[in-house]
């Protein structure tokens, strides 16, 4: 008997799911429901679509209700919410446009909810002007605000990556940003120290930032704009507010139909994306999946796991075995020509688990060979288990090329590698993409040889436990800057002045990056001294004073 499949919400799983099921049962009546006008469309270039940059609003539309039909045999419902399962009778109440209400009957289901955006009681939230970004009609709203009120000043509140694409995108457009951080740092995902780097390049191209300070309440100021206030006291004006402030998974229809949910308030799901209702199969940004490296349940609303979570569940109420893994949240954002990525677990990610066997590295490489032109700084930092050396996760902030590491390194992090193994990487090489030692092979160089104890790491948050500073930089580096009571050894002469450093006591060894650092360790080392490669070098100093990791 053909099957009745009704799958609820038409965007990245939906309308994957709905896609592959065709591909895997010609037969099956497949109807998907959305209650937007739209199916099928890249929410993540919506920003872009913003400023111009993505000129053409149908190109957002990666498929029409008009070509599911036509060349796929799904029928799509547009204008049609679902409001309520009845697992028992298999059975879902749908609303339509005009209010009125009908029944679908199911014989699978497949839910695709997505997540909201947060949008607190706060007082005055509703004021006109207020605005958040989830779909093309919310795009539209942006757009003709911009263009009625001329605008000239938006506050962004939220600094996730959202949030920072649509400063990238505003700011194309010659509008003023102030971008509002409830937390002390932008990007959250990012480690402090890391995100400073962000923070930094924003500031270089005038954006504003208001970190450590959230949101309290909105008011309309007497010129007809908007003022937002802080907890901490502040004023903050614009004639336009976006919030970014994060999203929460859209849990009503699972709550209705009695679906179990998981201890981070998503939908709970198994391997093969069923619900704890063995007809109702759910994906996308309303699940809870589990973290790669602490093995716990997450949240990780991201468009790639959603259309894999989708082939899976259309694989398994096809009655093909498939399941799903573990997620580690690789992400990428471009931030004014700067590109910020990640993936697997930020240090604050594993103390938040209760992982205390790891270590980190942290290198500032070129993106490719320095003598081909045009090459740029990448700030790295890499994290892996001291007692073996797996990766657990890894985080840059650079130019051309950081995307490449850090889908490098999602690779062997999903592959269970050790730095060992990013040590041994064959990658690709011409000057113009990179060197013959990449980045990758330089981290799990450095990684391995803190394991080995060759040249053991140290870090500036440890560097005031009474070890010496030895800046193996030359003379006039160490005059143009230099860490409180550090003592001047140039690596040039330092074969020669060896002895004059002081015998037991902890030596924390520092020049520009970590490389003549590690070449001094190697050579104290061996002369008997306790001597660490403070990580990241000079350049790190910065970054960890001005956030505490110093």
């Amino acid at each position: 008997m053909k099957k009745r499949i009704l799958i609820i919400g038409g965007v990245a799983g939906g309308a994957s799911a709905a896609a592959r099921l065709r591909r895997l049962d010609a037969e099956a009546e497949i109807v998907m429901l959305e209650r937007g006008p739209f199916v099928s469309f890249a929410n993540c270039g919506l920003p872009y679509h913003v400023s111009g940059v993505i000129p053409d609003e149908g190109s957002l539309t990666v498929a029409s209700p008009q070509l599911f039909r036509e060349r796929h045999g799904i029928e799509v419902r547009t204008g049609h919410e679902a409001v309520a399962i009845n697992a028992a009778a298999r059975e879902v109440t749908v609303r339509l446009a005009d209010g009125s209400e009908q029944t679908e009957h199911y014989d699978a289901l497949v839910l695709s909810p997505g997540a909201s955006p947060v949008r607190p009681p706060l007082p005055g939230i509703d004021l006109p002007g207020i605005l958040t970004l989830r779909n093309i009609p919310d795009v539209r709203r942006i757009r003709e605000w911009i263009e009625q009120h001329q605008v000239k000043r938006a506050v962004v509140a939220g600094a996730g990556f959202i949030g920072l694409e649509m400063v990238e995108n505003l700011h194309l457009m010659g509008i003023g940003v102030t971008v509002l951080e409830m937390l002390p740092q932008v990007m959250p995902p990012l480690d402090a120290e890391m995100a400073w780097w962000v923070a930094e390049h924003l500031r270089s191209k005038g954006i504003q930032l208001a970190l450590g300070d959230g949101v309290a309440s909105f008011h309309q100021t007497e010129s007809g704009g908007l003022a937002v206030h802080t907890a901490g006291g502040k004023v903050h004006e614009g004639d336009m507010v976006i919030l970014s402030i994060g999203v929460r998974p859209e849990t009503a229809l699972a709550k209705s139909a009695g679906l179990a949910l998981g201890p981070r308030g998503g939908i709970q799901v198994d391997a093969s994306l069923r619900t704890s209702d063995p007809a109702i199969w759910a994906v996308g940004d309303a699940i809870e999946v589990t973290d790669r490296v602490s093995g716990q349940p997450a949240l990780i609303p991201l468009a790639g796991p959603a259309n894999r979570q989708a082939r899976i569940a259309a694989a398994s109420i096809c009655g093909h075995p498939a399941r799903f893994g573990p997620v580690q949240g690789t992400s990428v954002c471009g931030v004014l020509g700067l590109t910020v990525a990640c993936t697997g677990a930020s240090e604050k990610a594993l103390e938040r688990a209760g992982i205390t066997d790891f270590e980190k590295v942290y290198l500032h490489p070129a993106n490719h060979a320095t003598y081909y032109p045009g090459s740029s700084v990448m700030h790295l930092k890499v994290l892996f288990r001291k007692s073996d050396g797996r990766l657990l996760g890894a985080q840059a902030v650079g130019g051309n090329g950081t995307d490449k590491r850090i889908d490098v390194l999602a690779v062997f992090l999903q592959m269970g590698a050790t730095v060992h193994d990013l040590a041994e990487a064959e990658l690709c090489y011409a000057p113009q993409y990179g060197s013959a030692k990449d980045p990758v092979n330089i981290a799990g160089m450095a990684a391995g040889n803190a394991i080995e104890g060759l040249s053991p790491l140290t870090h500036w948050h440890a560097s005031r436990d009474g070890a010496l500073l030895v800046d193996v930089r030359e003379p006039d580096e160490f005059a143009e800057g230099h860490a409180e009571n550090a003592v001047n050894f140039p690596l040039s002469t330092l074969r020669r002045q060896w002895p004059d450093l002081p015998r037991g006591r902890t030596l924390h060894v520092y020049c520009g990056v970590g490389l003549r650092a590690h070449n001094a360790v190697r050579l104290l080392r061996q002369q008997g001294f306790d001597a660490y490669n403070l990580s990241g070098g000079w350049r790190s100093h910065a970054a960890a004073m001005a956030t505490g990791k110093g």
